[in-house]
């Protein structure tokens, strides 16, 4: 059998199907694009159809929802996605009740729950200075000169009074770091209010993968868990 006419009893109930459910040609794109070209083919070449026209227009107008439509639903998840990693953070945070205990927990789970690979606590004093008590402690806490934190968060512009700084370039200094210095490629830096009488801080957050912060990136999540750090660091200080 070479040919694909049908007979007339199937075409006839061919007919009777499309006409009971039109849309099973007007929601196939392939089809509908088969009957436009036949019918301007009918038409001669002279002749301008408006319809395909509109058409074409309509499919990359449906085209171009249809993406957006899934960026939408992409950002969302992943929206929540953060929002439930910042939480599991906070509330690991919050858990222990020394402050030894407090500063392993944030090199370590909480670390780890956010998917950094490093974690520093900085402190300003005026009597900062290397302490081998500190660094028994724990290597995340690190104690600097008043006005450390408003310098390391300027910029190349100059100051800046965001609570919350993201970038891919990272000061080269060893302060912080240490040797683990060469291997971060982006950072998100939060400025602490630690209560009136005391001295500014900071808490800094560390990654190999240069796109884990980068300027653009929304920081409502990021200001969220350090306004909670703040609040908890208050208490350890009280």
């Amino acid at each position: 059998m070479t040919g694909t006419a049908l007979r007339p009893d199937q075409a006839e109930e061919f007919r009777a199907t499309i006409l009971a459910d039109p849309t099973l040609i007007l929601d196939d794109k392939d089809l509908m694009r088969t009957l436009v070209a036949a019918s301007e083919r009918g038409m001669g070449d002279n002749i301008i159809d408006l319809r395909g026209l509109a058409m074409e227009r309509l499919e990359a107008r449906l085209d171009r929802l249809e993406e957006t439509h899934r960026a939408v639903i992409a950002a969302a998840y992943e929206n929540l996605s953060g929002t439930n990693q910042i939480h599991r953070a906070i509330l690991r945070m919050l858990d222990p009740d020394k402050f030894e205990e407090f500063l392993r927990n944030l090199g370590g789970d909480v670390a780890q729950i956010l998917n950094v690979d490093a974690v520093k606590l900085v402190l300003e004093s005026s009597d900062a200075g290397s302490d081998p008590a500190l660094a028994r402690i724990s290597d995340v806490l690190c104690v600097m000169r008043p006005g450390f934190s408003e310098t390391y968060m300027s910029s190349e512009r100059g100051p800046t009074s965001r609570q919350v700084v993201l970038r891919q370039s990272i000061p080269q200094t060893d302060v912080l770091y240490g040797a683990r210095m060469a291997d971060l490629r982006s950072e998100a830096c939060m400025r602490l209010d630690l209560g009136a009488g005391r001295m500014g801080g900071m808490l800094v957050m560390a990654s190999e993968n240069p796109h884990m912060f980068k300027p653009g990136q929304g920081t409502d999540l990021l200001a969220l868990f350090a306004g909670i750090f703040e609040r908890a660091m208050r208490r350890w200080l009280a």
